[in-house]
């Protein structure tokens, strides 16, 4: 029987996180968002564009008090760290891309 935690699964499951080649950084991103960056970015883009959507409406509607700004600036917040990372996946993407 194979155990748990065997030297050989560690390295299989290393193996198949590092499977596209990369370093540093890159490595936070999973490897099947990893092969398909643009996809990934253009899905980050849409729920970033939602989540600011979702703000407006809440800032519009919800009133004076401090919940409705506390929601606000966390949907904001949510739709500013999405478009970042999508920049981000897009800036990788295009320096693979002329790597090549």
């Amino acid at each position: 029987m194979h155990a748990p935690h065997s030297s050989a699964a560690r390295k299989g499951l290393r193996a198949w996180w590092t499977s596209p080649p990369r370093s540093g950084l890159l490595l936070i991103i999973a490897p099947w968002e990893y092969r398909h960056l643009r996809g990934w970015a253009r899905v980050r883009i849409a729920s970033g564009i939602v989540l600011a959507g979702l703000g407006l409406v809440t800032v519009s509607f919800g009133g004076n008090d401090c919940k409705t700004y506390g929601w606000t600036l966390g949907f904001l917040a949510a739709a500013v760290s999405q478009l970042a990372f999508a920049c981000w996946e897009l800036s990788i993407a295009r320096s693979a891309a002329s790597r090549t």
